[in-house]
């Protein structure tokens, strides 16, 4: 029988391997779940929150640990798995602060009767997570989620099942009712019944646009409220006036953080002429100045991707680029599951490392005569996760915000998701949002009340 297999990207070990659940065990994660979500959602906000308390200081005891875990699982190299569970730990506390208000009955003025807008939980929500923040993509929404009073099932990829499993046991150990966070071993056919499920009320997908339009479709056909985030292929866009010596790391960060394998990074560099020789050269610069290695080693900056199959899909993508009129600058360079972080220039908007979304560490950079070219070629995509400009005029930033139709825009500053700020795409890079108050409220029935005197 097929069994559930992690492979240390970097040695090439096997971690371990896992079961895939029984068709019996899976119904027993469901009927758990329907036990646990009506004690779990008259459970007060605040003893709610005193678990959550809990959850984040395990997760800050723990830090060294579960980094060590991510890095062996999926290659990121080790200080940005740390900083992952800091950020983790960072959810936490803004739930905990906010949730409160966040979740407090909307008064609405009324004459002649009292008017609100309660906030009820769905009930039991499918979580279905990627492998590249094996942490985080997993604590934003099932935090704000489950403290709202649903219960969570958790369906992680396969390549981090010993992430998906220690979560499962943090959330027992901080107190949390056995049922709020159940990990499932599921198969694609299982999941498929698991959607279908009476008992599950909600659908939330991190993932590729292909394998979002199909659980959309799934779950669109019982009614079930759905929140798809599915990637991206970010602008970065850079003006002539923009402040290289300031920001330049971050563009650097924006593009080659995790590897490249991150759904907000800067993919496409839209660059107006009169400052393009100078970023190309500094650029290049920064990149070339990465330290490749070990991704255990606290000094490394770029490892190994995830899986071979994404590195062999990623060196397809820059072949077809070249064989169009792309020109190599650095890097198109592989050994096993590493690549060198690469740069192509002369890039033209029909070709792939432009149209598409590139997951690992390869920056497209495009040339544009000015300012009004570079936000039309920035808004020229398919997706819309987020675009970041880099500009001294903020007034004429501001003035353009509304061309560019994104989930986010970020100036002189790196697309990046914070507990703060509502987070989501729009067009191929989903819909719904994440985090901040519209991440708690997302999967709550927003119930108008009225009473009258």
């Amino acid at each position: 029988m097929k069994k559930i297999q992690t492979v240390n990207p970097f040695t090439g070990t096997v971690l371990k391997e896992y079961e895939y659940a029984t068709d019996a065990e899976v119904l027993s994660c469901l009927q758990t779940a329907s036990l646990t979500e009506p004690v779990w959602s008259v459970t007060k906000i605040e003893e709610r929150c005193v678990m959550l308390k809990n959850l984040a200081t395990l997760l800050g005891k723990s830090k060294t640990t579960l980094a060590k875990l991510i890095t062996d699982e999926m290659g990121k190299p080790i200080k940005q798995s740390l900083s992952e569970i800091e950020k983790c730990v960072t959810v936490c506390d803004f739930y905990i602060k906010n949730s409160s208000q966040f979740l407090a009955d909307a008064v609405i003025t009324s004459i002649n009767a009292e008017s609100f807008i309660s906030h009820d939980p769905l009930g039991t929500i499918l979580g279905i997570m990627p492998w590249n923040y094996p942490f985080w993509q997993v604590i934003r929404f099932a935090v704000p989620t489950i403290i709202a009073g649903n219960v969570v099932i958790l369906k992680h990829a396969e390549n981090v099942m010993g992430s998906a499993l220690i979560m499962e046991r943090l959330f027992i150990e901080a107190g949390f009712p056995r049922g709020c966070f159940q990990v499932l071993r599921a198969d694609h056919q299982q999941i498929k019944n698991v959607i279908r499920d009476d008992i599950i009320k909600g659908v939330s997908f991190t993932g590729s646009a292909k394998t979002g339009c199909q659980l959309g479709k799934l779950a669109g056909e019982s009614l079930k409220k759905t929140v798809m985030e599915l990637g991206g292929n970010n602008a970065c866009v850079v003006w002539e006036d923009a402040d290289l010596k300031r920001h330049v790391d971050s563009m650097v960060y924006a593009r080659m953080q995790n590897n490249g394998q991150s759904c907000i990074a800067a993919k496409r560099f839209v660059v107006v002429e009169a400052i393009y020789e100078t970023f190309l050269e500094m650029f290049t610069e920064r990149i070339k100045a990465l330290r490749i290695g070990d991704p255990t080693d606290l000094e490394t900056d770029i490892s190994v991707m995830a899986k071979q199959d994404l590195v062999t899909n990623l060196q397809h993508q820059i072949d077809t680029s070249i064989a169009m009129g792309a020109k190599v600058v650095i890097g198109n360079k592989r050994d096993g599951t590493f690549f060198q972080p690469t740069i192509l220039t002369e890039v033209t908007t029909d070709m792939p490392v432009f149209t598409e979304e590139t997951f690992g560490p390869v920056a497209a950079v495009c040339k544009v005569p000015n300012r009004q070219a570079a936000i039309d070629l920035a808004a020229n995509s398919k997706y819309g996760l987020g675009t970041m400009l880099f500009t001294q005029n903020l007034r004429q930033a501001r003035m353009v915000i509304g061309q560019i139709p994104d989930g986010a825009f970020f100036v002189n500053e790196k697309v990046l998701s914070n507990p703060q700020l509502p987070f989501g795409g729009t067009k191929n890079s989903g819909y719904g949002r994440e985090l901040s108050l519209e991440g708690m409220l997302t999967f709550t029935n927003k119930k108008t009340v009225y009473i009258k005197k």
